[in-house]
This record gives C-alpha cells, sequence and structure tokens, in this order.
C-alpha cells in the first residue's frame, strides 16, 4: 500500500507540471506559423536491458533443446488461467490437461526417480553378487579367440563414454562458473537501473520547468501578431477587396494616359494638317512652273520633224498629269477639340486616382487605430492566462513529491546493497554444493581415465591371465573402483538433478519462454483474474476501476517504447487536463476581446467628385464629331497624282529617243527639275501624311468606345467605393474571424505540443520497463539458465555411468590377475 501510495503521489506531482507547458502600396500579411518549441530536455538512461551470454549460449541453446523435446506444447494459457483462478483448485478438475502438458516432466522424473532407488538396490545386489564370485567376481578368465578384439572395443567404448561423462562435467562446471561470474552483471544491472531512476526523478522537474516556460513562445508570438495587426489583419482586408478595388483604379489610371493620347494626337493633327495645306499649295505652283515650260518647250520647231512629233505629242499628252491629288484645304480643323482637351488635362486626373491608391493603402493603418483597444484587452488575457497557468501548478508538490522518490530509490539501493554480502554468502554455499557434485563424478573420471591408462600401458599380451604384471592389475583394480564410487554417487545425483530439472524446466517452460512470447502479460491481463469482480487489475488497485481499459501488457509496452508516465499509467482518469487543457476555454476569452471590434472603412475615398467630373467633360470634348471619313479619304490619296520620279524617268527615256540639241538637252533638265521636286517636296509631304493617318485612326478608335469605357470605369468606381463604405462588413468580420482563429491557434499549438510531450517526453518510464526486463534477464538469462545448463550437463554425466559401468565391470577382467585361468592341451 505504501508503494501504492507512492506510486500515486509521484504521478500526481508529474501531472502538475504538465499543465505548466502546454511593400508597394499593397502589404501582404503572412500565413499562420507554426511555432517551436524546441525539444523538451531528456534524460540518458544507462540500463541496456540485453543479455547476450557469448560462448556459452551454446550450451544454453542445446539445454533449450532438450527442453523442447521434453516439453513440445505450447503454453497453457487456458489450464494456468483456469488454475490461478481456482486457487490450484483446478487441477483436480482439469488434471488430464496438466498430465498431458506435463507428460514429458512426469516420464522424465518417473525415470529419474526410478533411477534414484533402483541404483542403490542393483548395486548392493551386484556387490552380494560378486561376494558369490557371481556376476564377474570370480577371479577366473575364459581363454577366448577374440579376446583382443572384445578388449579394444570395451577399451573404446569406455573411454568415449568417459569422454562424454568428461564433456558433460565440464558443461555443469561452465554453468555453474557462469552463474557465479553474472553477480558482477547483476550488480551492475540494479546500479544501472537505480542510477536510471535517479535520471527520471531528477530530469523530471527540468521537463516540467521547460514546459512552463515555453507558454513564453505562444505569448511572443500573439504579442507579435497583436502588434502587427495592421499587417496581418488589415492586410488581409486590403487584399480581399483589391480584388475589386485595384482593378476600379487601374481603370481610372489608365483615362489619364488616353487622355494624353488623345491631345497629343489632336496636335499632330492640328499641325500636319496646316503643314499639308501650306505644302500642296506651293507644290502645285512648282508643278505648274515645270508644266508650262514644258508646255513651251514642246513648241520648238524640232517637234515638227516626223521622228520626233509622236514623242512631243506623247509628252504633252501626261503633262496634265503632273498637279497634287489631295486636297487638303477642305479639311475642318480640330482646334476646338484640342482646346477642350486641353481643359480636361488642367485637372490632373492621375494624382486624384493615386490619392484614391493611397487612401485604400491606407487601410492597415486603419484597422491598427480602429483595433488599438481590443489588443490592449488580448495583452491583459495574455497575462492573466499566464498567470492561471503557474498559479495551477503550484497546487501540486512536485519537487517536494520527487524529493521523496529520490530518497526512496537511495533508500532502497543501500537496502539491496546490504543483502550482497548474503547473496555473496549464498552464492558461495551453492557453488561449493555444485562443486561437491561436479567432484563426485570428476572422482569417478579419475578412476576410469587413471584405471584406463594403467590398464593399457601395464597390458602385456604375451602374460597369462594368472601372470598379469601389477600395473595392469592396478588398472583393473581402478575401474572397479569407478564402479563403486559409480553406484554409490549416482543415486544422489540423479535425485538432485530430477529436483532441478522439475523446478527449473516448469520455471523456464511456464514463466520465461511465456515472458519473451509476452504470452504471460495476456495470462496477467486476464479478466477476473485476480480479482473476480474486477476485469483489469492494475487500474481497479490503481484508481478503482477496473472496467478501465489499461493492462499489464499495454504499461509494459508504452515504457519498452520510453513514453511518458501519464500516458502510460492512464493519469488522466485522476487528473483530467482536459478542463486545463481545453482550447474552447481560451477560445471563449480571445473571442470576447475580439467581439468589439469594429472596422470602419468608409472615411476611404477611391475616387473623388471632381475626378468623376474630369472623366464625364473628357466624354465632351467633341472628338467623336470630327470627320474622320473625310481626312482618311484625302490621307489615302498621294501627294500628286503620278509618281514624279517614273515621270522623270519616262521623260528622260523619250529625250533619248530625240535626236541631240536642244530640246533633248532641256527635256532632261526639266526631269531633274522634278525629281528635285519630289525629294524636296513631296516625301516631306508624305511623311506628314502618315503622321496625319495614324493620328486620326488613333483618334477614330478612341471615340468609338470612349462613353462606354468612362461609363464602366465610373461604374466600376462606384461598385467600389460601395464595397467598401456598405458592403464590407461581411469581409470584414470573415477576416478578423480568422485572425481570431489565428490567435486561438498559437494556443492551440502550445496544448497539443504539451499533450504530446506529455504522452512521449515528459517523465518517460524507461526505467520501469527496464527493472521489469532485468528481473527477466537476473531470473531466467542468469540463474535459471545456468542452472538448467547445470543439471543437463550433470545429467548427461550421470546416465553415462550406467554403461560406464558396465564397461568398466567387463574390461576389468582384462586387466585384473586372475587366481586362475583355462589349460588348453596341444
Amino acid at each position: 500500500m505504501l508503494r501504492k501510495t507512492g506510486l500515486i503521489i509521484l504521478c500526481w506531482g508529474l501531472t502538475s507540471g504538465e499543465l505548466q507547458d502546454g511593400q508597394s502600396g499593397t502589404p501582404a500579411a503572412p500565413a499562420r506559423r507554426t511555432l517551436d518549441f524546441g525539444f523538451v530536455p531528456s534524460g540518458v538512461y544507462d540500463t541496456v536491458a540485453y543479455y547476450e551470454p557469448g560462448a556459452i549460449g551454446i550450451l544454453f541453446n542445446m539445454m533449450h533443446a532438450f527442453l523442447y523435446v521434453v516439453q513440445p506444447n505450447p503454453f497453457p494459457e487456458d489450464l494456468v488461467i483456469s488454475v490461478a483462478k481456482d486457487k490450484f483448485g483446478a487441477i483436480q478438475s482439469e488434471y488430464q490437461k496438466v498430465i498431458y502438458y506435463e507428460i514429458g516432466f512426469v516420464v522424465c522424473a518417473a525415470l529419474g526417480l526410478l533411477f534414484t532407488v533402483l541404483l542403490p538396490l542393483v548395486g548392493l545386489l551386484f556387490c552380494l553378487c560378486r561376494c558369490c564370485d557371481n556376476c564377474g567376481g570370480e577371479m577366473h578368465q575364459r581363454q577366448r579367440k577374440n579376446a583382443d578384439c572384445l578388449r579394444g572395443l570395451l577399451t573404446t567404448l569406455l573411454l568415449t563414454t568417459t569422454f562424454i561423462i568428461t564433456a558433460g562435467v565440464l558443461c555443469a562446471y561452465a554453468a555453474n562458473q557462469n552463474l557465479s561470474s553474472q553477480l558482477k552483471s547483476m550488480r551492475r544491472l540494479v546500479k544501472s537501473n537505480l542510477r536510471d531512476l535517479h535520471t527520471f526523478a531528477n530530469q523530471t522537474p527540468s521537463q516540467i520547468d521547460y514546459l512552463i516556460s515555453q507558454y513564453g513562445t505562444v505569448k511572443h508570438q500573439v504579442l507579435y501578431d497583436l502588434e502587427n495587426v495592421g499587417l496581418l489583419l488589415g492586410g488581409r482586408i486590403h487584399e480581399e477587396l483589391g480584388k475589386d478595388v485595384q482593378p476600379a483604379l487601374h481603370a481610372a489610371l489608365s483615362m489619364t494616359g488616353t487622355m494624353r493620347d488623345t491631345k497629343d494626337a489632336l496636335e499632330n493633327v492640328s499641325l500636319t494638317l496646316e503643314t499639308l495645306q501650306e505644302g500642296t499649295v506651293k507644290l502645285q505652283a512648282n508643278l505648274s512652273l515645270v508644266r508650262g515650260s514644258l508646255s513651251n518647250i514642246l513648241n520648238d520647231p524640232l517637234c515638227k520633224d516626223p521622228r520626233s512629233s509622236e514623242i512631243c505629242r506623247n509628252i504633252l499628252i501626261t503633262l496634265p498629269m503632273l498637279e497634287i491629288s489631295a486636297n487638303y484645304s477642305s479639311l475642318p480643323d480640330v482646334t476646338e477639340q484640342l482646346d477642350k482637351v486641353n481643359e480636361v488635362l488642367k485637372t490632373d486626373l492621375s494624382q486624384i486616382v493615386e490619392k484614391g491608391f493611397a487612401s485604400f493603402n491606407d487601410t492597415p493603418t486603419m484597422v491598427t487605430d480602429q483595433t488599438r483597444n481590443i489588443v490592449e484587452g488580448v495583452k491583459v488575457l495574455l497575462d492573466d492566462i499566464g498567470s492561471n497557468i503557474t498559479t495551477f501548478t503550484k497546487l501540486f508538490p512536485v519537487h517536494s513529491t520527487l524529493t521523496n522518490f529520490t530518497k526512496m530509490i537511495t533508500h532502497t539501493h543501500s537496502q539491496i546493497e546490504d543483502i550482497y554480502p548474503q547473496i555473496d554468502q549464498m552464492d558461495f554455499y551453492r557453488w561449493i554444493c555444485c562443486i561437491t557434485l561436479c567432484c563426485m563424478i570428476v572422482l569417478i573420471l579419475a578412476f576410469n581415465f587413471l584405471g584406463l591408462l594403467c590398464g593399457i600401458l601395464g597390458f602385456d599380451r604375451h602374460a597369462s591371465p594368472t601372470t598379469r604384471g601389477c600395473v595392469s592389475n592396478t588398472g583393473g583394480n581402478l575401474l572397479m573402483a569407478g564402479v563403486g564410487f559409480s553406484f554409490l554417487f549416482s543415486w544422489v545425483l540423479m535425485g538432485v538433478i530430477t529436483a532441478l530439472f522439475l523446478a527449473g524446466g516448469n520455471l523456464e517452460k511456464l514463466v520465461c519462454e511465456p515472458f519473451q512470447t509476452r504470452q504471460l502479460f495476456k495470462v496477467l491481463d486476464t479478466p477476473n483474474l485476480v480479482n473476480p469482480a474486477w476485469r483489469n487489475f492494475i487500474p481497479g488497485y490503481l484508481y478503482n476501476d477496473p472496467e478501465m481499459d489499461f493492462t499489464s501488457y499495454s504499461l509494459y509496452s508504452n515504457c519498452k517504447d520510453n513514453r511518458g508516465i501519464y500516458s502510460a499509467l492512464h493519469l488522466d482518469k485522476i487528473f483530467n487536463l482536459s478542463a486545463f487543457f481545453n482550447t474552447s476555454v481560451y477560445s471563449k476569452d480571445v473571442s470576447k476581446k475580439f467581439e468589439g471590434m469594429k472596422v470602419d472603412l468608409r472615411g476611404i475615398i477611391l475616387l473623388e467628385s471632381e475626378g468623376k467630373q474630369n472623366l464625364i467633360s473628357f466624354t465632351e470634348t467633341g472628338i467623336n464629331e470630327i470627320d474622320f471619313a473625310a481626312y482618311l479619304e484625302e490621307v489615302n490619296k498621294g501627294v500628286t497624282r503620278i509618281n514624279l520620279l517614273d515621270f522623270a524617268s519616262q521623260l528622260d527615256a523619250q529625250a533619248d529617243q530625240l535626236s541631240k540639241g536642244t530640246l533633248q538637252t532641256s527635256l532632261k533638265g526639266h526631269a531633274n527639275t522634278i525629281r528635285q521636286i519630289h525629294i524636296q517636296q513631296v516625301i516631306p509631304l508624305e511623311q506628314s501624311m502618315s503622321t496625319l493617318n495614324q493620328s486620326i485612326r488613333l483618334l477614330e478608335r478612341t471615340s468609338s468606345d470612349l462613353p462606354l469605357r468612362v461609363r464602366r470605369v465610373l461604374e466600376a468606381a462606384d461598385a467600389a467605393q460601395f464595397l467598401i463604405s456598405q458592403n464590407a462588413t461581411f469581409l470584414i468580420n470573415q477576416e478578423t474571424e480568422k485572425y481570431k482563429q489565428t490567435i486561438i491557434g498559437y494556443f492551440k499549438q502550445y496544448m497539443d505540443w504539451i499533450r504530446t510531450s506529455l504522452a512521449l517526453e515528459v517523465a518517460t518510464c524507461k526505467p520501469f520497463s527496464n527493472i521489469v526486463d532485468t528481473a527477466e534477464i537476473l531470473g531466467c538469462s542468469f540463474l535459471l539458465d545456468s542452472m538448467n545448463t547445470f543439471w543437463f550437463g550433470l545429467g548427461c554425466s550421470t546416465l553415462f555411468l550406467l554403461p560406464s559401468i558396465i564397461l568398466s565391470v567387463k574390461l576389468a577382467k582384462f586387466y585384473r590377475r586372475m587366481d586362475t585361468e583355462d589349460v588348453y592341451d596341444e
């Protein structure tokens, strides 16, 4: 009961520690962080609960193989449970199952008992029989032709038997020595286990303190989010509203470019129109001069010549083509439209739109200013939660409990150290007894080896049985002495071996093997085994709740996996931390603080009325009233009716057909003049026409959908403004809820981390499973395997004493000096 109470208090103290731990104009809100609580400081346990027997393991395996042959049946789980439940009363009703399971042990034990009982009687009868000169007692040896072969065979068999007996006694001796030598390992294991318990008790407070201290990580992150509420919450609101607001503002901003492009186009039209009008007048005058001059030249008398008249006539026919094609004087100017556009541009629409951008981008600052009181309230709540955790954890005397536990370990260690001398003394007595048993066999082996040595070395095949030498006779006497000691010792040895066999073999089969296969835990966890009213005895004993799903195997497995004692012992049954670690408790507190959060964005003006009026005025500049068809019609005409270069080339070709003279020279001179007119006047006019063409087409495209574009821009701006001023409440509430859940999420991460740490890292109970494994190593691997191997080797030697007796009696006849011998007549 004292240990139970101490365990409960220790676990209670441990659970108390668990309670303490647990850019541009459009800012981007970072996602919720996964908090890094670091690693819980863990103690290093020294105990390695594993045993490797080494070379003697071969003997252990041979012994286990023998036990399997004797008892191949599986572990009788149902039978053991029935016997345990009925307090061994089930043996009477289940005796057939017991006998069936123990049949191998029963048979071997019966043979051992038979050996123990009969061998002394046989020895007595053998002695009496030899005293009557029977049973080989007559000192007379009949001569046989195969005597040498028979003697050699008997010697070989006895020598082989003796070696087998020697191997058996060496096996027993090795097992005996192994058991004594493992006492040092036992002390090391016990000391290591107690040191691990000290580590467990010493490390747990620092682990608990670490869990508590990590609340600072949560608090630091929450404070960071609160101080950056504008970036986090305001940024998210800005990002979501920006999906509608920014396209509207960008569309309005693009209209400023359209206005400037329209102004540039109108200026180009006005300038190029004036240039074209002046240029065509000059060009027309120059072409008229050239045309008149050519007409006068073609009146030359040479053109009367039949050979030249046709050429002159052809030139006269083409002269009317030397005139301008387009007439720009009739095109209306765009001065009125240009003046109106300039008037519109006096209002800087881009500045108005940028002001709208700036106002919208100020959302994070507005959120920061409007939530300042809420943030301060949550900060106060953080301090309150930290104080609650500290106060709650101080309710349990963790350090004092662990100090008492440490004292208990120290006291236990002291008591164990006190019994070591008694253990050493008991082991010495055991060692003496085992050595005595081995010496009985060694004495018989000594007589056998000496008898064989003397007999083999002293035997003279030429000597008759009555004349054998002293050495040979001594060998025979030694063999008979071995026979005598075999009769004296073998029954004692077999009695001890049988007792050890029954005890050690059954313990190996019923305890050690089931523990290794974990079947023993199934027996222990059988419902209603320990107490008929208890389904599971551990929770019934610890928590008075036998229906709880908590078994010895689950406890052992959890500790074997080095899980925390809180989860291994299911301490949540007593110390339910859900009430304290329930995130909903903190959710309610945080939610109450956020209930009064109101974010009003009605102060944001995206597009002022001046900007809207500016856009409307732009549609009223009259650019849609320009006669684009008339402009394009004139622009599509050429500068002149005929290409002047082609005309000059034809004029040169026609002049070349004339005979050389003043006419030819004059025509060629006019051709060059026409080329100069083309270069100096036509080409510049063509460039101006190209500029006019581009500008007119740009104005035509702009005017075609200008009212529609402006209307869409104004509608988008009004819709965005309405969204911010009237319909943003739902979005703000939605993002506020997300922000609140982010804050609560940090607490949830802390609570989840504490639960995980309690289950896996805090006060890991590996030392307790190591104690069970150490007990198994000490009891099964050190003690039981060694003792079982001892009786296995000793039993092998004892069994082979029977053939040794028979062979020694028969072989002694060939070595001892006889009183009489057979005499054969020739």
